[in-house]
């Protein structure tokens, strides 16, 4: 028997009356931190190369969405197998240059078929240029989402320099906004600096949450650096002036 059968029919039975209490209980609302969950932990194995927890990870992502999928079919809406047949459906319609009479000899022009195919069936389900984005994303990949779909209807900057021009305007304004202690003008302005850096970010073609997620582990792993060393000395973080920790800030980025 197919193993992803099998896995489908451990699912129907994890959900029946013979099966698991808590299982029976979840809802599509209560599985959402679980997807959200084990989708950054699938990304943190990647960053970290870890192809083993990788592996895992993954598991516990096609589980999450067997899940998902048996509670609808409870609801009656769909099944797994629908969920297959659809994406079958919709690779095989995305890449006309593989299974139709289309050409696309770079992958630049296959990132063109793919958003013209991908708008035309969009356009069909939302008013709005820069609809279908979701919500729920996190706030720094949604802007550079959002602004990406603005872009292709023209609406955007001729050159990096430009937005370059724009950070320097929402930083002198976030400037007047600290001198005056006014904490609801400081909330935007830092808003409009951070929307502004992922535009930056997605005109020179460079995903803004995967530089910010590398920015954190370097971080991290410097700042691991300092304590162990002061650690090392019995010396207590505390006690340390910034001075000496700039010093072993600079040390551990060169190391």
């Amino acid at each position: 028997m197919c193993i992803f059968t099998d896995l489908v029919e451990i699912m129907d039975t994890l959900r029946s009356e013979s099966g698991c209490p808590w299982d029976r209980e979840q809802t599509l609302e209560s599985l959402r931190e679980y997807l959200l969950e084990e989708s950054y932990e699938a990304l943190d194995k990647i960053n970290t190369q870890d192809y083993q927890g990788l592996k895992e990870e993954l598991g516990d992502l096609l589980f999450e969405v067997i899940f998902l999928a048996k509670i609808a079919s409870d609801m009656g809406k769909f099944t797994i197998f629908d969920v297959i047949d659809g994406i079958r459906e919709k690779m095989v319609r995305r890449h006309p240059h593989v299974f139709g009479q289309a050409r696309a000899d770079t992958s630049q022009e296959v990132s063109d078929n793919w958003h013209k195919i991908k708008e035309a069936q969009e356009n069909k389900n939302y008013d709005s240029v820069i609809g279908g984005v979701p919500k729920n994303l996190p706030a720094l990949f949604r802007a550079y989402k959002l602004t990406k779909k603005a872009a292709r209807v023209k609406f955007d900057w001729d050159t990096v320099e430009q937005i370059l021009d724009k950070m320097e305007e929402e930083l002198e304004e976030f400037k007047e906004a600290l001198a005056s202690n006014d904490r609801e003008a400081m909330e935007t302005e830092i808003g409009d600096i951070l929307f502004v850096s992922a535009n930056i970010a997605r005109f020179v073609k460079i995903n803004p949450e995967t530089a910010l997620l590398r920015a954190n582990g370097r971080f991290e792993k410097r700042f691991h650096y300092m304590e162990k060393k002061l650690k090392d000395e019995a010396i207590s973080m505390e006690d340390t002036p910034i001075e000496e920790m700039e010093k072993l800030w600079e040390e551990a980025k060169k190391k």
